[in-house]
């Protein structure tokens, strides 16, 4: 993580300074306080619908609930959100990334729910891991004494975000990263055309024209939708350090997190 980078860096300039012993390592003691004042990170298990064991990462502030909940690319793991759920806390908030039974690994982090999915033999379909994310919407709500959440997703877990933000009365708003079409036998598009709540999305430059089509039956006075100048990326990557334009991104996400909190 890129505070064990900041943190070695100074420990090494201080070491190289003409200051004895017992000040070097209370100045270092004092830059691990304040890094670790910052978020604590748990990882947890919680039953899914079905009791699959659901693996998740808080990253706590301080005393604030969770109220973000991060839901991962196909593929991935909730490693994906490890730098940006980071981010989330210097905002005040306490989220919590999970793993959802359709994915694998990313950033070193294996997809622990979906390992157990296929020791079990449970199916491991997009709409297979639908019920992984009602069920930490649930958790979060009864963690979090009945406050809304805002619910993030990335590639097919945005369209499921979507999907459920429409009629669930316990999100407050959806992020949705790249969503699309994903899944047969369901129109999004006309899915969500009722929405009554904030609605976020965004997408890399060459998919956005797909998500304008996505959203536009979604009243406009609910919805925002950042379209990059750059390249861009597929998901939530966008917020990466990695990602070209990723500070416009996060500077579209920060205001619409802002404009929730009015």
């Amino acid at each position: 993580m890129k505070y064990t980078l900041i943190l070695s860096v100074l420990v090494l300039f201080s070491c190289k300074q003409p200051t004895n012993k017992t000040t070097v390592e209370k100045d270092n003691k004092s830059i691990v306080k304040e890094i670790e004042k910052r978020f604590i990170k748990t990882t947890i298990t919680f039953p899914s619908k079905d009791s699959l064991p659901i693996t998740a990462d808080i990253y706590k502030n301080k005393e604030t609930p969770i109220t973000i909940l991060l839901c991962h690319q196909a593929g991935y793991s909730r490693g994906e959100y490890k730098d940006s759920a980071v981010e989330l806390t210097k905002l005040g908030y306490t989220v919590m990334a999970i793993d959802q039974r359709s994915g694998k690994t990313v950033n070193n982090i294996d997809n622990e729910t979906a390992i157990a999915a296929r020791a079990k033999g449970l199916g491991d379909t997009y709409l297979d891991a639908k019920q992984d994310i009602e069920a930490a919407i649930d958790y979060i709500y009864n963690q979090n004494g009945g406050q809304k959440i805002i619910l993030v997703g990335s590639s097919y877990s945005s369209s499921l975000a979507l999907l459920m933000g429409v009629n669930n009365a316990k999100i407050k708003a959806v992020a949705a990263f790249s969503p699309g079409e994903y899944f047969k036998g369901i129109d999004i598009n006309k899915s969500i055309s009722s929405y009554k709540k904030p609605v976020f999305v965004t997408s890399s430059l060459s998919e956005s024209a797909g998500v304008k089509i996505l959203v536009n039956k979604v009243d406009a006075s609910y919805l925002t939708h950042f379209i990059p100048e750059v390249k861009g990326i597929h998901g939530s990557r966008a917020l990466w350090e990695t990602t070209e334009g990723n500070e416009t991104y996060w500077a579209s996400f920060k205001g619409f997190l802002s404009s929730l909190k009015n």
